[in-house]
């Protein structure tokens, strides 16, 4: 059982949490190459894999309540914990989720990215860049004394008017030495409601946003989420913190 108390990180945690953080931000950058028609989401794995040893990192996710890979690749209607495999081979047309956690001298740097793969259509490449501006609103809302419901809120009243729905059902996570804690971040919700930001508080924002409902089901594998009506679902996820005068992306690069 998780515990429930928030946890303020000192300078010298976050300066650790920085480090992790631009590590998983190069590992992003690294894949993004790779990612055209013809690649096996099993390739994409095994490079961030290789890549992660060899900056002398572990994969967070490998063996993280029995996942079986390094990182989670989430393909089209894949909404998040989608399981790298040979056969899953990306085609034109396509949009994948590629989420990397690497830990860097005990702390988790936690972030993803839809990519486009080859030229998809007009109104999937809307759902990418809305699913984008949805994290950064949400990021534009966090300061000291703000609430965990203005950064839900910012990013529900966007997606909504664009005609887009938000996953209900996984929110963003405190993080730090361990990889999920509080407090929980939900992707929408009402201002003003919610816990208060305190400088220190590191946690992550990661908004799924779907095409068609926000519905969610779990497929028999137990980890990878898809869109009820099979519809497109697009992320983007960093790690901030809250500073004493706003915010800082500990994942960008």
């Amino acid at each position: 059982m998780r515990t429930e108390t928030i946890v303020i990180l000192s300078q010298r945690e976050i300066e650790k949490m920085r480090k992790a953080g631009r590590l998983a931000a190069q590992l992003l950058q690294h894949l993004e190459p790779m990612v055209k028609p013809g690649v096996s989401t099993q390739e994409l794995n095994d490079e961030a894999e290789r890549w992660t040893q060899a900056h002398g990192a572990k994969s967070a996710p490998l063996g993280y309540k029995g996942f079986p890979k390094s990182i989670c690749t989430s393909v089209n209607e894949v909404i998040c914990h989608g399981i790298p495999n040979v056969k899953q081979i990306l085609r034109d047309g396509d949009i994948i989720n590629i989420d990397v956690t690497p830990i860097v001298d005990g702390y988790h740097g936690d972030t993803s990215k839809t990519f486009l793969v080859g030229n998809p259509a007009p109104k999937t490449k809307k759902l990418v860049e809305v699913t984008e501006e949805c994290l950064l609103r949400g990021i534009a809302e966090v300061k000291p004394g703000a609430r965990i419901g203005d950064i839900g809120a910012a990013i529900q009243e966007y997606a909504e008017a664009q005609g887009f729905s938000v996953v209900r059902d996984f929110v963003g996570h405190g993080i730090s030495n361990v990889f999920h804690t509080a407090p929980d971040i939900p992707h929408y919700g009402t201002r003003g409601k919610g816990k208060k930001l305190r400088a220190g508080m590191v946690f992550t924002i990661e908004p799924m946003i779907n095409e068609g409902t926000w519905e969610v089901e779990v497929l028999s594998d137990k980890w990878t989420a898809v869109t009820r009506d099979r519809k497109l679902s697009a992320q983007f996820e960093h790690t901030i913190a809250v500073t004493e005068d706003g915010v800082e992306i500990l994942t960008a690069l």
